[in-house]
């Protein structure tokens, strides 16, 4: 089961990339902001008025773009961590239920949920003494 490491249980700042794992591309909106401007003062080539050959409506029309993209991606993350601790809640809210799961191998196990273990913050439920994870069940009883 391959289980991304940024994922813990209960820690959102575990989601943010660590510093070393920026890409050089990841830009926040003051770093934006401040290349909008050096090239909104910047002389054009062709004698205008300025701007580097762009007006100002293009580059507000950029920086709309980019906060966008920016509140996308804090959606994103929002959502995923929404996600991981509906999981989580879910796993633990099943011990002592009995399930049925499908394993790797096409074969069914049935028995009562003993513990759920959180693998790098992603819930694993044990049956009949091995882990399994949550998306192997395919039956919750009472």
């Amino acid at each position: 089961m391959i289980i991304p490491s940024q994922m813990t249980i209960g820690s959102l700042n575990q989601l943010a990339p660590d510093e070393e794992t920026k890409k050089n591309s990841d830009l926040d909106m003051e770093q934006f902001l401040t290349i909008i401007s050096k090239a909104m003062s910047m002389p054009s080539l062709d004698g205008g008025s300025g701007g580097s050959g762009g007006n100002e409506t293009d580059y507000i029309g950029q920086m709309v773009q980019f906060g966008m993209l920016n509140s996308m991606q804090e959606l994103t993350d929002t959502m995923q961590t929404t996600m991981l601790m509906t999981q989580q809640q879910q796993a633990v809210g099943m011990v002592g239920k009995q399930v049925t799961l499908k394993t790797e191998a096409d074969q069914m196990v049935s028995g009562a949920v003993e513990k759920v273990r959180f693998d790098n913050g992603y819930a694993t439920v044990q049956v009949n003494g091995t882990q399994y994870a949550l998306n192997n069940i395919i039956e919750v009883g009472a």
